[in-house]
């Protein structure tokens, strides 16, 4: 019997269990997940938001090469323009692993208006140092710190990444550490 789990990650953890460095935060600690879980897909330590999770080693890696939509609340620095949100949705070159790659066409828009977002644990910055703006990206694809590359490349860094849906599966209302247990993770995604 497998365990499936849908969780809030929240800022400053790492999408694993075990590892080194006493200091650093796994999501082991916010929940008390049977041996073997594991997350499906990862989302860096600097970025939150809906991570899934689970028992069946089968079933992550499905998930993980299915092309199954990801889409993600970004805040950037500045006003992102047209022109940079038609170049992310056309795709943009990137470094992967010291080799550049061109990301797949991708969906990017304005995000208007900015629905209520938990506060995040440590405050990202305020107004006196410039304008920021949010915007939405769906993603079929996940290389390492993707999106992070990819508002940088059209000259606006990302300042906080929410990841907000996986497939049909969304946050749901969780708040940031929350845990939910489901009983099938693919039914859900469809």
């Amino acid at each position: 019997m497998h365990h499936h789990f849908i969780l809030y990650k929240p800022y400053g953890y790492l999408s694993q269990f075990v590892g080194e460095g006493k200091k650093k935060k796994r999501l082991g600690e916010l929940y008390p997940f049977p041996a073997g879980v594991m997350s499906i897909g990862r989302l860096d330590e600097k970025s939150e938001g809906l991570l899934l999770l689970t028992t069946d080693g089968k079933l992550s890696n499905y998930i993980s090469g299915a092309g199954i939509e990801k889409e993600y609340y970004v805040q950037v620095d500045g006003i992102m323009s047209k022109e940079a949100l038609e170049k992310l949705q056309q795709g943009v070159e990137i470094n992967v692993e010291g080799v550049k790659y061109l990301t797949k066409p991708c969906k990017a828009s304005i995000l208007e208006p900015l629905p209520e977002l938990p506060s995040r644990s440590r405050k990202i910055r305020d107004d006196r140092h410039g304008p920021t703006s949010w915007i939405t990206i769906t993603l079929t694809e996940g290389k390492f710190r993707q999106i992070r590359k990819m508002t940088s490349a059209v000259g606006f860094p990302t300042l906080r990444l929410i990841r907000m849906r996986v497939g049909n599966i969304n946050l749901n209302g969780l708040q940031a550490g929350q845990v939910m247990e489901v009983d099938c993770l693919l039914d859900r995604l469809k």
